[in-house]
């Protein structure tokens, strides 16, 4: 665990120094200290997937409404900023129904297990060389190895559901996330042949010189599909295409968890466009001039902007052109991109 020497490392030497003094004992500040930094770790991440939620959803609405000629969030707040809280409170006062056919337990535990699951990433993603949750060499195997659970709770949640529109939606889930979980880790695979380690500190770092996105730019723009895909953004959102499902595995979730579920899309948006810039665009790099930390999420903010024009522009694929995009386009061009990284860069 690190805790860098600014704002975060300021309350965590205060609440931990007095605390220390007290107890004396070398073991159990040891333990106390592991546990101060994760509680302090915790919460500065809690705030720091809050607000990039609340920022670009009420974002992506003021955006959406400009290219469609109307306002969008206006009279809210100034700029229409408050029109979120608005609408979460309005969500968290309405009644939580249960449906008739589910299986309850499952049903209302899986959605929060599943934004829990997406919330222990970050542990893995550096913010900055000095900040980050849960460090070592095997991180970038880490992350991707608890992604790889997601398909299978969004199919639980779609099954237990009990209704036909969660179930085929659930099936939808599945099936993209198949088809596109094997190009995205061939081009994670590549990146790591090209950096020569597993740690996202360490392939950050590699990128001083020049970053993977430009020398890689197959694997870039395989991987930037891919995340849209697997994060469940236009145009590939079959799983809650409404002129089919109404809205998919969401079809029964009730007001107060349909506000899990919308925390729930922006944090996978937050993940997918943080380890893009991870990978690919050098991080937190750039000129001295600013934080390192800014840096990072000024392309993350870049990017998630290009996410939700991508959703203004184009029109949501068809279930099988989704699947043949992914077998047949993108599966090749990441075998590809892998051959020339070999050839070119390692061999």
């Amino acid at each position: 665990m690190e805790i860098p020497s600014a704002a975060v490392g300021y309350l965590y030497s205060h609440i931990f120094s007095p605390i220390a003094s007290a107890i004396g004992s070398s073991t159990q500040v040891s333990v106390l200290s592991i546990i101060l930094a994760l509680i302090v770790f915790s919460i500065a991440l809690a705030i720091s997937i809050t607000l990039y939620v609340y920022l670009f959803g009420w974002g992506e609405r003021k955006i959406m409404g400009r290219i469609h000629s109307r306002h969008g969030p206006t009279y809210v707040g100034k700029f229409g900023m408050l029109q979120n809280m608005a609408d979460v409170l309005k969500l968290l006062s309405k009644e939580h129904i249960s449906p008739d056919n589910a299986d309850k337990p499952l049903f209302f535990l899986l959605l929060p297990i599943t934004y829990a699951l997406f919330f222990l990433i970050f542990a893995f993603l550096p913010f900055n060389s000095t900040t980050f949750g849960i460090g070592g060499s095997l991180g970038l195997i880490a992350v991707f190895a608890i992604l790889s659970l997601a398909p299978m709770l969004m199919f639980l949640i779609g099954w237990t559901s009990g209704n036909k529109f969660g179930s085929i939606s659930a099936q939808r889930s599945v099936m993209v996330m198949l088809a596109y979980e094997i190009p995205m880790l061939l081009v994670v695979a590549s990146v790591a042949m090209l950096s020569g380690s597993y740690s996202l500190l360490s392939i950050v770092n590699s990128q001083s010189g020049m970053w993977y996105g430009i020398l890689m730019p197959i694997g870039l723009f395989v991987f930037f599909v891919v995340m849209l895909a697997e994060v469940e953004r236009p145009p590939f959102d079959m799983s809650e295409a409404d002129n089919e499902l109404i809205a998919g595995w969401l079809t029964d979730v009730s007001a107060p968890y349909y506000t899990i579920a919308l925390f729930l899309d922006y944090t996978r948006m937050f993940f997918g466009t943080m380890i893009i810039s991870l990978l690919f665009l050098g991080g937190w790099a750039g000129p001295a001039f600013l934080p390192p930390t800014f840096w990072l999420l000024a392309k993350v903010a870049i990017l998630t902007v290009f996410i939700i024009l991508i959703r203004v522009s184009m029109v949501r694929m068809k279930i099988g052109r989704i699947l043949r995009a992914g077998w047949i386009y993108l599966m090749p061009l990441a075998v590809i991109n892998m051959l020339v990284t070999f050839v070119l860069f390692i061999g």
